[in-house]
């Protein structure tokens, strides 16, 4: 009889989990679903007709860093945040300060053939802990492709390209970092997170 009844309590409460678990699941993907118009941060806002990219939550307005590329090419570095899975995300715009349609250069890329046989992207990135002293080359996926964003090809006068780059991070006293992308200035951003 005590068999049955441990063997009969394991399963409601195996039951239970299962119930409680969706049931937080389906409380999770609730929500307004995005059509909520959120309140200004001020009342006076202003509103330009910019095509920049909008401050995400907890990011300042002013970014990290601002470095310049080849034919008039501008990198804003946004963000740099450490997340608890080991990785630096950084992110930023490429803006064309130019007045003429620019073709992104390869060099971009890199030149390592398992990145640059996925096509353009920002591969060729990396960031140095002088203090540690060592480079930590863009993050790859297992079929070898960079976790940078890809695919872009020109950029026409005054548009912008919100932009990412995925590295390793390093180790948790490292603060600063310098940001190096072929073509570009290097730029010293702090990591947060």
């Amino acid at each position: 009889m005590s068999i049955r009844f441990t063997a009969k309590a394991r399963r409601g409460m195996a039951a239970w989990a299962l119930a409680v678990g969706l049931a937080v699941g389906v409380a999770g993907c609730g929500g307004s679903g995005g059509d909520a118009k959120k309140p200004d941060s001020s009342p006076s806002a202003s509103r330009t007709t910019d095509s920049g990219p909008t401050t995400q939550e907890g990011q300042s307005d002013q970014p990290l860093a601002e470095v310049r590329g080849s034919d008039g090419l501008t990198l804003q570095i946004t963000s740099a945040e450490r997340d608890s899975g080991g990785f630096v995300t950084v992110n930023g715009t490429i803006k064309n300060d130019g007045a003429q349609t620019l073709v992104i250069p390869s060099a971009l890329s890199g030149n390592e053939t398992e990145i640059i046989k996925n096509g353009k992207s920002l591969g060729g990135a990396t960031l140095v802990d002088p203090v540690g002293k060592k480079r930590y080359y863009v993050l790859r996926d297992t079929e070898g492709r960079p976790l940078t964003t890809t695919g872009f090809s020109t950029l026409k006068a005054g548009d912008t390209l919100a932009v990412f780059m995925q590295f390793p991070a390093p180790p948790a006293n490292t603060s600063e970092v310098d940001l190096q992308l072929p073509t570009f200035t290097s730029a010293t951003i702090k990591i947060s997170g």
